[in-house]
């Protein structure tokens, strides 16, 4: 009788943590300004950038690039660049918020229709 019980109690608790969803409130991330570090080459490097529902513009080693936004729910979008300067710059991005927490969200991103996804944390500063 004691051991269905400690096996009911194991499953139940399987069944409860199998079923957690950590919360995630991309709509507070649609619109602001954030920073973006990661390493290229060896060394760190941070991009700052300012996004609005249509519009992202970003500030990278003294350049400005931007890129139309569509959003396709809440926690996923498509980046488009506005001015392309080359062949991998034309290919839209897809965008993906995994996760939030206070001012931070961890996301995913690969180009369109690739299966290889990066994975990066933003830091909301505005």
């Amino acid at each position: 009788m004691m051991l269905k019980k400690f096996i009911l109690v194991l499953v139940t608790s399987f069944i409860l943590v199998g079923c957690y969803n950590q919360e995630k409130n991309c709509t507070d991330f649609k619109t602001g300004t954030f920073t973006f570090e990661t390493y290229l080459n060896g060394e760190v490097v941070k991009t700052t950038f300012t996004r609005n529902d249509t519009l992202e513009i970003d500030f990278y080693q003294g350049q400005v690039d931007s890129s139309n936004i569509r959003w396709i729910n809440d926690c996923e979008y498509i980046a488009e660049k506005i001015n392309p300067t080359g062949i991998m710059d034309r290919k839209a991005l897809h965008f993906k918020i995994l996760t939030t927490k206070d001012n931070t969200y961890t996301f995913e991103y690969a180009l369109v229709g690739e299966t290889k996804k990066q994975k990066g944390t933003v830091t909301k500063i505005e």
